[in-house]
């Protein structure tokens, strides 16, 4: 083989740092304290990403979130299902009537509606003054009261909606023996509720086109969504307060607390 048809590489120079030295770091630090500081950043990393999980769910409303809507439309198990995942209480106010006074049907037949509607609107408004979050489901004919619409005003509240299909399909007659004896007449009194049920709502869920998880998903992201808006507009009215009483005028591009509406799906 000819010597002159090899090409010649260059051989390398030798290392400026022998290769059993640290290579020295900006700022005067070693390789192994850069290792050092290297499992410090790891070991804290998940504790702060944890962290920023938290903060990104957004803020609950500090006061009870109310479940309203027709018989059967699902708001005692959609409720439980709610609450359990918040880790916050739950109240069926159906369940606290029965609780204190016996089976409902019989309540009537022997003390008429009107003194059912007098106790129920009392145990609402009772669980209702509670403080702190937690879940309310109302009976279907709760709305029917005046006093009951009104004091709903300061809650946020959501609207369960169903068809009657959907009720037959799904409902255990056996425990709602209108239902059973009448399976028109859930048509017939939701038609007669149904704007009291919008004249209360803050937002609207179809029940029957969504599962259970979807659907607690959902109210779950609207309640953080709500409580966000009314930190906002509680932090903006708590600045403006504090300025009135200073007598300082409002920082420039300041705006007044936003108000917002929200619409149901």
């Amino acid at each position: 083989m000819n010597d002159e048809a090899s090409p010649r590489h260059p051989v390398p120079a030798p290392p400026k740092h022998p290769l059993t030295q640290p290579i020295p770091v900006v700022g005067g630090a070693s390789r192994a304290d850069a290792g050092e500081a290297g499992r410090e950043v790891e070991s804290t990393a998940p504790k702060r990403g944890r962290r920023r999980r938290r903060r990104g769910r957004g803020r609950l409303p500090e006061r009870p979130i109310v479940l309203v809507g027709p018989m059967a439309a699902g708001k005692t198990s959609l409720g439980r299902r709610v609450a359990k995942e918040l880790g916050v209480p739950f109240v069926d106010t159906d369940a606290v009537f029965q609780g204190r006074y016996g089976v409902i049907t019989e309540f009537f037949e022997k003390q008429g509606e009107a003194e059912f509607r007098r106790i129920e609107a009392e145990i609402i408004a009772e669980q209702l003054d509670e403080p702190g979050l937690r879940i309310v489901a109302l009976g279907g004919g709760a709305v029917l009261t005046d006093s009951t619409r009104e004091l709903l005003r300061g809650f946020p509240v959501v609207l369960l909606m169903t068809t009657q299909a959907a009720v037959l399909r799904t409902a255990n007659l056996s425990r709602r023996p209108l239902l059973r004896d009448d399976p028109e007449a859930w048509g017939r009194i939701l038609e007669v509720r149904r704007p009291l049920y919008e004249e209360v709502a803050d937002v609207t869920f179809r029940t029957d086109r969504a599962t259970k998880e979807q659907l607690s998903r959902r109210v779950i992201e609207w309640a953080r969504a709500r409580g966000r808006r009314e930190a906002r507009r509680a932090a903006a009215k708590a600045q403006a307060e504090a300025r009135e009483r200073s007598g300082a005028a409002p920082a420039a591009g300041e705006q007044a607390p936003e108000q917002t509406s929200e619409t149901g799906e």
